[in-house]
């Protein structure tokens, strides 16, 4: 075992310092011993924290793990080169102006969650396990966008997480890493693209509001027809329902309703006779008077008597 140069010198000042104040020989000598003993312990001893782990190598070569608390070295002959952090530890990462499986150029952020699982392996298999993971998943980053299209990319993030941390994860295994998962943070693309794929989706909402629109009118018109039916037989039926049409025309705050011609004879009300006959029986309770006029071929016009 060496000793220290710190502890040689300590034990000198403390002899010539007893020998020059006129202390015992003996004295001197177990005194200076105690304080180089003392000296040597401090050097000695090392102090890990709750999350680390000391790798100590003995004349060069791998020794033993050490930690977390107290532990002792032997100086000049053991070292501590590393202080292993077993903390989950963050990556941020990205790939610019990489292209995709489509060829269009992105700007990919991610992130990386990793730890370290065996420190003898982060310490030994690898010089800087930091820069190490780094480079490798920026590597693994530009792998898995080459081979993915944008829409697939733009649409499902999580499988590609899962992806690129498995890749990770089985680069890094040799280290004594392991990649705990990979969120991508924003896909960045060209402005150019951006409106492209902005008037596209805009283009595909017109698109899907026609159909839906068109789909709604094929459906009343269903309905009107089977209505029809239901009149084709029984002209009172009809001829009620176009009074209860007129009626209701009325009632609404509007001035003038107008009646085609063509209405007015199909639904059988008589021409203004009918028309005539509803604003006498709905009239303004007031006394007024009502007027209507016929047009034959443009239609029937009356006042709303409730105007």
């Amino acid at each position: 075992m060496g000793i220290h140069p710190l502890t040689i010198l300590i034990f000198v000042v403390v002899l010539a310092a007893g020998l020059l104040l006129g202390v015992g020989l003996q004295s001197v000598v177990i005194g200076a011993a105690v304080c180089a003993l003392a000296v040597f312990l401090l050097i000695a001893l090392r102090v890990a924290r709750q999350w680390q782990k000391a790798v100590v190598l003995r004349l060069g070569k791998y020794q033993t793990l050490k930690g977390p608390g107290f532990f002792y070295i032997l100086p000049f002959i053991d070292t501590v080169p590393y202080w292993i952090d077993l903390r989950t530890v963050t990556t941020p990462f990205n790939a610019e102006e990489t292209l995709t499986k489509d060829s269009v150029p992105v700007d990919v952020d991610a992130v990386l969650f990793w730890r370290v699982v065996d420190p003898k392996k982060a310490a030994i298999e690898v010089e800087n396990y930091r820069h190490a993971i780094a480079w490798s998943s920026q590597t693994a980053l530009r792998d898995v966008i080459g081979r993915t299209d944008l829409a697939e990319m733009l649409r499902g993030r999580e499988k590609i997480d899962h992806d690129l941390c498995q890749m990770i994860d089985q680069r890094t295994e040799a280290w004594g890493i392991k990649a705990l998962s990979v969120e991508i943070r924003d896909v960045k693309i060209p402005e150019g693209l951006q409106n492209a794929m902005s008037q596209q989706a805009q283009a595909d909402r017109e698109r899907q509001a026609r159909v839906i629109l068109a789909d709604s009118e094929r459906q009343v018109s269903r309905v009107f027809e089977e209505s029809a039916k239901a009149y084709v037989n029984n002209p009172v039926a009809l001829q009620l329902r176009g009074m209860n049409i007129l009626l209701e025309g009325m009632r609404q705050n509007s001035t003038i309703v107008i009646v085609p011609s063509s209405a007015v004879e199909s639904m059988g009300l008589g021409a203004m006779a009918g028309v005539t006959a509803l604003a006498k029986q709905y009239g303004n309770p007031n006394g007024g008077t009502q007027s209507a006029s016929t047009q034959p071929q443009a239609g029937v016009v009356a006042e709303s008597p409730l105007a």
